[in-house]
C-alpha cells in the first residue's frame, strides 16, 4: 500500500525523462535541467505546507511534481556531463558520474534521516508525556514511556507497533487503568496521533534542507555554458578567419618551431595524388612523387620514341 501511494512519483519521472532529453538535444541542457531543479525544490515546498490530515490529490500532485522535476534535470544533466568529454573517455566519465550519483543518494539517507530524527526528537518527549497524563497515567510512568528513543518511536510508527502498551504494562499501570482509557491507549490511533506534530516537525526541517539544495543546484545549473560537445579527433572547426585548406592537406607539429606540411602531388595524366613528407619537401635533390614505369612518364616516353624514330 505505502508503495502505491508514491507511483505519481515514479510517472511523472518516467514521463518527463525522455522528454526532456530529446529537447536538451535540440535546444541544449541548460535552461530544462535549471527549470527541473526549480520545480524539484518547490515540490518540497509545497510538501512543508501540506498539514498533518492532507488529502491524497494534493500529496499526489506534489509527489509528481517532484519526480517530474527529477526527470527533467537527470537526463539533461547526464547528456552535458557525456557530451563534453572526448569519446575514447566517455566510459570513465560514466562510470563516475553513476559513483557520485550512488554515494550522493547513501549519503543523503543518512544525513536525511538524522535530520529527521533531531526534528522528532525536539517535541517527542513533551507530547507523548502530555498525552499519557491526560488519560490517567501517572506523571512518572507517563515521564518514563515518554524517554524511548525517537528512532523507536519512527520504525513503531512505521510498522504498525504500539509500543506505549508493552511500556505500561511492564510498569504495571496499564492494568491500573479505567477499561475506556486501556482500550484508547492501546488502540490503533493513539501512538500515530500522539506523534503526528512531532513527525510533523522533522518532515518540515528534512523538506527545508532539500529545498534549499535543490536551489543550489539550479543555481550551479544555470551557472554552467552554452552547449557544448566535445570535438572529436581531426573534426575540430576552424577558427574564424582561418578557414581550413581546400585540399588534403593536413598540418602536423615539426621540429625546430617550423610547421611541417604535406602537399599533394597530382599526376594530371592518371589524376592520381601522391603526398610528399617532410623529407621529401625539404630535400631540394629529391626527385619528387615515385611514378610508375610506362605509365607515369609521358614526357620520358615521348622522349625515347623520339631518339628512335628513322625518317622516312
Amino acid at each position: 500500500m505505502g508503495r502505491d501511494l508514491l507511483l505519481p512519483l515514479t510517472a511523472g519521472f518516467l514521463v518527463s525523462g525522455p522528454v526532456s532529453g530529446t529537447l536538451s538535444d535540440r535546444f541544449g541542457s541548460r535552461g530544462l535541467a535549471t527549470a527541473g531543479m526549480i520545480v524539484f525544490g518547490g515540490s518540497f515546498i509545497g510538501l512543508m505546507l501540506l498539514p498533518v490530515n492532507f488529502p491524497y490529490w494534493a500529496f499526489a500532485a506534489l509527489i509528481a511534481a517532484n519526480g517530474i522535476g527529477s526527470g527533467m534535470f537527470a537526463a539533461p544533466n547526464s547528456s552535458s556531463i557525456m557530451s563534453s568529454v572526448p569519446a575514447r573517455h566517455r566510459g570513465a566519465a560514466s562510470g563516475m558520474r553513476s559513483t557520485f550519483q550512488n554515494s550522493g543518494t547513501a549519503l543523503s539517507i543518512g544525513v536525511f534521516f538524522s535530520l529527521m530524527i533531531a526534528g522528532l526528537a525536539s517535541s517527542l518527549p513533551q507530547s507523548l508525556t502530555s498525552g499519557l497524563v491526560r488519560r490517567g497515567v501517572p506523571h512518572s510512568v507517563a515521564a518514563h514511556a515518554a524517554s524511548l528513543p525517537p528512532v523507536s518511536s519512527l520504525f513503531a510508527a512505521v510498522l504498525g507497533v504500539n509500543p506505549i502498551q508493552h511500556l505500561l504494562a511492564a510498569a504495571g499501570a496499564l492494568a491500573a487503568l479505567p477499561a475506556a482509557a486501556r482500550r484508547v491507549i492501546t488502540g490503533r490511533e493513539f501512538f500515530p496521533q500522539l506523534i503526528s506534530q512531532p513527525f510533523h516537525n522533522g518532515l518540515i526541517v528534512v523538506f527545508a534542507v532539500a529545498a534549499a539544495l535543490a536551489g543550489l543546484a539550479a543555481v550551479a545549473s544555470l551557472l554552467r555554458g552554452g552547449r557544448y560537445v566535445h570535438p572529436e579527433l581531426g573534426t575540430a572547426t576552424p577558427a574564424p578567419g582561418n578557414p581550413a585548406p581546400a585540399g588534403p592537406a593536413a598540418t602536423a607539429p615539426a621540429p625546430h618551431g617550423r610547421t611541417a606540411t604535406t602537399a599533394p602531388a597530382a599526376n594530371a595524366r592518371t589524376g592520381t595524388t601522391h603526398h610528399l613528407t617532410d623529407k621529401e619537401n625539404d630535400d631540394p635533390d629529391h626527385p619528387g612523387p615515385q611514378a610508375r614505369p610506362g605509365r607515369d612518364r609521358p614526357a620520358e616516353r615521348g622522349h625515347r620514341h623520339a631518339r628512335g624514330a628513322r625518317p622516312r
